[in-house]
């Protein structure tokens, strides 16, 4: 038998079902029996449908595909490379009118003159019908009476929220009662880290805990399934979850039964009545199902703030709501007077707190300026003379001090006057050198001290009075020096903020601008443009040397200037280009401060940089600062700027005002450690109060994060047991770099030294590379820092002299170390070519998009 044959027998009989079906829906919807005639008058439409329908649908998708081509090759049409849905057409199109079923004929042969049989058919499909109805009916009733008993329920449940409440409170006041006694206390661990084993570390205290929520925290040594966005976990189970689950339980327990009790009869009547039987507990606990653990959740929530001490009490006193009503509103009156009381204490010590931070640090930072000091500010662009007149000021005054920002401008400072004849001594962190018959001075400004009196002081760079770790030193100087006359030198910006510190005070006011122009060039600059005099602007040591050994490799003479290069070197780099001996500078913004040379044109190689915590577009006191040193009168009549990319907007940066400097830094003082000592006795605390501290109006503190960091290192140790907080304080501020690992080392071995009168450990010397040489210079710097401030003076020369030696060997690797120098990849390596925009390479920079795109 053939698929085709066997499909016609099948939609046969299911032709057959349908029609039977299709009778008997249409019987039940008929009150009184209608006849053979009428049935055929009414439904003959489907009857003349159904069969094809079947048929079609049937032999289309049953009749495989080669069956189905045999069948069309015997009526006459080509198959070959006909697509399967051409031959579904053309298939079902013929095998409509194959050996067709008269319904009709069937339907009469069965039901017509066939009287009992056809009432037998009308009767057992009305029955069934209205069998159907009526459960459909009760289904509708059904639903309708339990939503107006879960209405009512809820109505219930809220009218029994205060008996609910004491039920639960009762039922937890045993229950813990029962785990105090009984269960043992684990240490704390994740509740996720089921690889850690618990550990039992003793009973349970009532006095460990105020309110049962701290309870609720400890773990009950089992595990729990759990669930977290829709995913199903194990963890450790907390009494939080016990307790709610327990909750949930007692709840399924009392309240079918409270809920029975006090049902309306009214309702209880209409549900016997329709169904037949009374309501029970567990008819109703099928309808409270889903409230239990949302309920249950509710009343954890509600009994958080129950006092331990107030449910162990309860737990021995039998239960009556009466009672436990009274003794629930006595708890909530006791409860509410402990609340205004801790809330009181609280607002105590908050104003304890607030006094004691006025009394650490109040008045501070507000300006203590001397009326009888004749100040004379010196503001204007960089590069116009202001240093030069003020210095100038200082040479003609018996007595004098130099204030400078950079421990290499003191050392130039200290070498031009010495070099005109003016006797100058030199002291920073790391040097002093005292000059015979020396009345004047050039230090870092960190080294000023309000007690010491000149006839004149200068203080240098002060718009950097809104550095945030160092502003608070020129804040100090220009606010308490010690002196007949004061200059104050910084930019335009800075303007504003100087003259609002000085207040009332006598004040000169001499402004300065700029001889020579500043002309910024249309075109894009590109390497191979560079010429003689240009100096070469970009934000990182790393790519200083890169250039400077791209430019070396073409011939060209390079002096390089970047941050951490040591001074000493700094000035011999800078002497050459001086000199003629160089050609080109390649340069950090470090050139930006200080630093008077022939440069023809300034180039910023790039417009960005890295600020410590992002990278950022360069502001416009940066771009004019780094701009201003291009031009020299008499050699260059006119400074040329040039940029990479984006002209328009480096010149809109350039040609903008200065913005104002708004706020100044301030920093912890000796007189503040003082008043601090008052009350506490660590470092930590004081940081702590620092952070809570909020500086006056126009202010902004110092971060102190770096001297928090390499506090944290030695919180608890010796170190800290054993000094002072302001001796501790002052050697954690010592300014050395604390991001370098060997630096943190050497200080603490110094620490310790110190602690225990022992010879200061020697710095570690490493020479094999130029980065080696930065850092020996660098570990020399550090142990001068605690030479001097040890007051080792001998022995300090030896290492000063040394370090001398270190910065020659970083000048003559730089000369001989560059030129052998590629740009590399970051992360493979691999050389890239000088024009090569990125610090990666093309191959890693596709694997790392590939790997982004996999995540």
């Amino acid at each position: 038998m053939t698929h085709l044959e066997m499909t016609y027998r099948n939609a046969i009989e299911q032709t057959k079902n349908k029609i039977i079906e299709d009778m008997n829906n249409y019987f039940g919807s008929k009150k009184n029996i209608p006849t053979f005639e009428d049935y055929l008058a009414d439904r003959g439409q489907y009857l003349e449908q159904i069969w094809t329908n079947v048929w079609l649908n049937k032999a289309t998708n049953n009749v495989p595909k080669q069956e189905k081509i045999t069948f069309l090759m015997e009526k006459g049409f080509e198959t070959e490379n006909v697509s399967r849905k051409i031959i579904n057409h053309l298939f079902r199109t013929e095998i409509r009118t194959y050996k067709t079923f008269d319904t009709y004929n069937w339907v009469n042969e069965k039901f017509n003159d066939q009287i009992e049989q056809w009432s037998d058919q009308y009767h057992k499909a009305r029955a069934h019908f209205l069998q159907r109805e009526e459960e459909d009916r009760l289904r509708i009733e059904m639903v309708r009476l339990q939503d107006e008993m879960e209405q009512t329920i809820e109505k219930i449940i809220d009218a029994n929220e205060g008996a609910l409440y004491l039920y639960i409170r009762y039922f937890t006041a045993e229950q813990l009662a029962s785990d105090f006694k009984h269960k043992r206390k684990f240490a704390p661990v994740d509740t996720f880290a089921l690889e850690e084993k618990l550990v039992e570390i003793g009973a349970f205290s009532e006095t460990s805990y105020l309110t049962i929520s701290t309870f609720f925290y400890e773990l009950t040594g089992e595990i729990h399934k759990t669930r977290h966005h829709g995913r199903a976990y194990f963890e450790y189970e907390t009494y939080y979850d016990r307790y709610e689950r327990l909750y949930a339980e007692y709840l399924a327990e009392i309240l079918p039964k409270l809920v029975v009790e006090q049902l309306p009869d009214s309702i209880a009547n209409e549900y016997r009545n329709t169904f037949s039987e009374t309501t029970s507990a567990a008819m109703i606990e099928n309808i409270l199902e889903y409230i239990y653990e949302p309920l249950a959740n509710e009343l954890i929530e509600s009994i958080q703030d129950e006092y331990v001490s107030d449910l162990l009490m309860l737990s021995t006193i039998p239960f009556d709501l009466n009672e436990h009503e009274k003794l629930y509103e006595e708890a909530l009156e006791d409860r509410e007077r402990k609340w205004i009381e801790e809330q009181a204490e609280i607002e105590r010590k908050k104003e304890e707190e607030k006094r004691i931070l006025d009394d650490i640090f109040g008045q501070e930072y507000r300006p203590a300026l001397e009326r009888n000091i004749r100040y004379t500010l010196h503001v204007g662009e960089t590069n116009t003379g202001k240093t030069h007149h003020a210095l100038e000021k200082m040479k003609a005054a018996n007595t004098g001090m130099y204030l400078a920002p950079l421990r290499l401008l003191a050392i130039e400072v200290y070498e031009k006057l010495n070099g005109e004849e003016a006797p100058c001594s030199l002291k920073t962190g790391e040097e002093e050198k005292i000059i015979s018959g020396a009345n004047h001075i050039s230090c870092t400004v960190e080294m000023f001290h309000e007690k010491d009196f000149y006839d004149c002081i200068v203080i240098d760079e002060a718009q950097m009075l809104n550095d945030k770790d160092r502003g608070f030193s020129w804040y100090k100087a220009i606010t308490k020096a010690n002196a007949k006359e004061v200059h104050i030198i910084g930019s335009w910006s800075a303007k504003e903020m100087i003259l609002q510190l000085l207040g009332d005070a006598e004040i000169e006011i001499y402004e300065y601008t700029r001889d020579i122009p500043l002309e910024v060039e249309k075109k894009e600059f590109k390497i191979n443009q560079v010429k003689k005099g240009d100096a070469l602007i970009c934000f990182s040591r790393k790519r200083v040397l890169e250039t400077a050994s791209r430019l070396e490799n073409a011939k060209h003479s390079v002096s390089m200037i970047y941050g951490s290069m040591p001074p000493e070197t700094r000035k011999k780099q800078v002497q050459r280009f001086i000199n003629g001996e160089t050609s080109i500078i390649v340069s950090t913004d470090a050139i930006g401060m200080g630093l008077n040379l022939p440069i023809r044109r300034i180039v910023f190689l790039e417009n960005e940089k890295f600020d410590g915590t992002r990278r950022r577009l360069l502001t416009s006191q940066e771009v004019k600062q780094i701009a201003g040193r291009a031009g020299r009168k008499g050699i260059y009549n006119v400074g040329k700027v040039s940029f990479v990319s984006d002209i328009k907007t480096m010149k809109r940066l350039l040609d903008s005002e200065d913005k104002p400097v708004q706020t100044f830094s301030v920093a912890p003082t000796n007189a503040i450690f003082e008043r601090f000592q008052k009350y506490y006795r660590d470092l930590g605390t004081f940081f702590e109060l620092w952070e809570q501290f909020d500086s006056p109006n126009g202010t902004k503190k110092a971060s102190l994060s770096e001297e928090r960091e390499l506090y944290n290192r030695i919180h608890g140790t010796e170190i800290e047991a054993r000094l002072s907080i302001t001796d501790l304080y002052g050697f954690l501020h010592l300014p050395f770099s604390k991001k370098e690992p060997d630096l943190i080392w050497q200080w603490e071995q110094t620490m310790y030294a110190i602690l225990n009168n022992a010879d200061l450990p020697e710095p570690r010397i490493k020479k094999r590379n130029l980065e080696e040489l930065e850092l020996s210079y660098k570990a020399i710097g550090l142990h001068l820092l605690f030479l001097y401030r040890l007051d080792q003076r001998t022995e300090a020369l030896y290492w000063e002299r040394l370090r001398e030696e270190i910065s020659d060997h970083v000048h003559e690797r730089l000369r001989t170390d560059v030129k052998n120098m590629a740009k590399k990849c970051r992360r493979c390596g691999r050389k890239l070519p000088w024009e090569h925009e990125f610090q990666i390479c093309d191959e890693c920079h596709m694997n790392q998009s590939r790997r982004r795109y996999g995540e």
